[in-house]
């Protein structure tokens, strides 16, 4: 068994234009001031990471590492979620996630994946020389707007299309490798890998490559209503990074797991602050721990009710709540004995 880490806090969802979210010294004093032990890094935040430069420079990121030490944080994981998206996009979506993309390569889908590989690539870089073993990412799709399969879809599709998947990532995967980083898919709805079978799926497709790995947050699975307890039964051994975001599901005689083209807080399913929702955490922490699964427990915060500043101040206490310090005695030890051969075989009536 092993200790969680945590709490710490994804910033993505914080940055904002006014201090403290504007700056990484503003956004590190914040963070620890909550009580935030670790913050993952998102690496399109210019102010937070220059990402060309971790890549190139071991000074850049001691110098960036020192800072955040500073502040009495860790990195937790640099994130590339938006640049792997772009690794895979199905033309249907070429025109919305082109927004995820620097100018020069907009409107050329070809440009736009070659410069996503490059990126995450600096990603697997830059996470070596900052020390850190795993980084949290998307897979991309190609195939999500089949995923209810009216038109029939053609046989072989799928194949292809996690077949062509794997052949993206293959070389990101091989570069990780060299820098010794797994790459820890967030498995989620509109990516090609949002379940267990889609994941069995790429795992396959890429040979079974030993840098294929799961960020875990369990908030997906409750708005696919797929067993997010069971799914660390099955999965645990690749799960290297994990997400602790709440969320709830509600249908009605109107509406259910599509949402029926709802906003936020309309649909059935929706992203809940920590304990706002319906997950059970304490049997998550429970069972994380007791596979021995080491990662930091970061809050992602999303929720379509209550504030960031809020969800990020309940947050830090939420998570430290449910660490479990793993024990290292059985609690009947008290009552052993030393081990006596000649006894244990007059116990079996040897």
């Amino acid at each position: 068994m092993k200790t969680i880490k945590g709490p710490a806090v994804f910033l993505a969802q914080f940055v904002d234009e006014k201090a403290p979210f504007n700056s990484l010294d503003g956004m590190c004093k914040w963070a620890s001031d909550l009580g935030y032990k670790g913050i993952q890094i998102p690496t399109w935040v210019d102010f937070l990471i220059d990402l060309d430069k971790a890549a190139e420079s071991q000074t850049y990121c001691d110098e960036l590492k020192g800072k955040i030490n500073s502040y009495g944080l860790e990195i937790t994981e640099l994130s590339t979620h938006l640049q792997g998206q772009l690794v895979a996009v199905n033309p249907a979506y070429d025109l919305m996630f082109d927004n995820f993309a620097p100018d020069k390569v907009k409107n050329n889908p070809k440009a736009r994946t070659e410069w996503a590989i490059d990126v995450v690539k600096k990603g697997a870089t830059a996470s070596r020389r900052l020390g850190l073993n795993a980084h949290a990412t998307f897979s991309g799709s190609l195939l999500w707007h089949t995923a209810h399969p009216w038109p029939q879809r053609p046989a072989g599709l799928v194949e292809m299309g996690f077949e062509e998947l794997a052949k993206r990532w293959l070389p990101i995967l091989n570069h990780f490798d060299k820098e010794g980083v797994d790459v820890c898919y967030e498995i989620h709805p509109g990516e090609d890998l949002h379940d267990g079978d889609t994941f069995e799926r790429f795992l396959a497709a890429t040979g079974n490559h030993k840098r294929v790995n799961i960020l875990y947050d369990p908030s997906h699975f409750v708005l696919q209503q797929l067993d997010y307890i069971a799914y660390i039964d099955h999965y645990h051994e690749f799960i290297k990074s994990f997400h602790v975001k709440d969320s709830e599901f509600n249908p009605t005689g109107k509406k259910g797991a599509f949402g029926g083209f709802n906003d936020w807080g309309d649909r059935a399913g929706r992203y809940r602050s920590l304990g706002d929702g319906q997950i059970d955490f304490k049997t998550i922490f429970s069972k994380l721990t007791q596979y021995g699964c080491d990662v930091w427990a970061v809050m992602e915060w999303e929720c379509c009710i209550k504030s960031p500043e809020q969800g990020a101040r309940e947050g830090a206490k939420f998570i430290q709540d449910h660490i479990i310090e793993a024990t290292e005695k059985t609690f009947d030890d008290f009552a052993g004995a030393a081990i006596d051969k000649t006894v244990l075989k007059k116990i079996l009536g040897l």
